[in-house]
């Protein structure tokens, strides 16, 4: 053999011998009969064998041309389950949506945009991770998420971002609490107060830490957990008061009391995709549910006492 073999020949010969004629061939290769003719008399001086002969002016393949349109046709058979495998794993991913979320979100918030989401596409799968911040920024990079819920920390430049319920935090305290009294709180009067508190590694905390730094008031932390939903648990039992965004008080107003704080530490999420999703229609009717939820909860926020 001469040259490696030209994939371009090899369909020109696989056209003709199906065709049965190289006009025919021509037409569906979308080449001029002459081009038709010089691939397959190419692939014929390539391959040193004679693939087609002329009986009373047609084209007949020879023995060698059989047995190689039999492995052709074996190759472009495999190239078409190839396909159809694309295909498959194209409709799969179009039909799978993967969403990472803070701990802090993964309750009455996250379920229900899902479930909005899903009313409106219910032959979709949704699959949700609940974990840090940080991992879930990783985890978009690598595409393993297509939507992520996340703090105000990431800053990726492969990572779409757009803030998501920006809110001061607020006081929340036991109802029998002294402090209760007061309609606004203030640094001075949570000096020695027991406080419960989010652990060491959510941004929240460090948020509240330096505040009270920065006005010389002393935090007396009784616990630390890592999720407001036991922050607000703890307060309700009377162990101490804490500072959370009102997303976290608002289905707690019967078992706590709720203070505004001042000065006001604003602390908001971050919507999160990819530059370039896998399945940006999905993503965005998902993103949709998730601006009409934060918007409704904020604007009952605002609303109530």
């Amino acid at each position: 053999m001469k040259r490696q073999l030209n994939l371009r020949q090899v369909e020109a010969f696989k056209a003709v011998f199906e065709q049965g004629s190289v006009s025919r061939a021509a037409e569906i290769l979308f080449v001029t009969q002459p081009a038709a003719s010089k691939l397959v008399a190419h692939l014929e001086e390539d391959t040193g064998l004679t693939l087609f002969e002329r009986v009373r002016g047609k084209l007949v393949p020879t023995r060698h041309g059989v047995r190689l349109y039999a492995e052709v046709d074996r190759v472009f058979a495999g190239l078409r389950q190839v396909e159809q495998a694309v295909d498959s794993i194209r409709r799969d991913e179009e039909r799978h949506l993967s969403v990472g979320v803070l701990p802090a979100l993964s309750g009455f918030f996250l379920t229900s945009v899902t479930m909005n989401f899903l009313k409106k596409f219910p032959n979709v799968q949704v699959s949700i991770v609940s974990l840090s911040s940080p991992i879930l920024a990783d985890r978009m990079v690598t595409r393993q998420l297509d939507v992520g819920l996340v703090n105000g920390m990431i800053d990726n430049p492969y990572v779409e971002r757009e803030p998501l319920m920006e809110q001061p935090l607020v006081c929340v305290l036991p109802p029998t609490h002294p402090l209760c009294k007061k309609t606004l709180i203030r640094p001075h009067d949570l000096d020695a107060v027991p406080f419960v508190t989010f652990s060491s590694d959510v941004h929240a905390r460090r948020l509240i830490e330096s505040t009270f730094e920065k006005y010389s008031q002393h935090l007396y932390t009784v616990l630390e957990t890592s999720t407001a939903p036991s922050v607000c648990e703890f307060v309700a039992a009377g162990l101490g008061v804490a500072l959370i965004h009102p997303l976290f008080a608002s289905g707690m107003r019967d078992r706590v009391v709720i203070r505004p704080f001042e000065p006001e530490v604003n602390f908001y999420f971050q919507l999160c995709r990819m530059q370039s999703s896998r399945n940006p229609a999905l993503v965005d009717a998902y993103l949709h549910e998730v601006r009409l939820m934060a918007s409704q909860i904020s604007r009952e926020m605002l609303s109530s006492p």
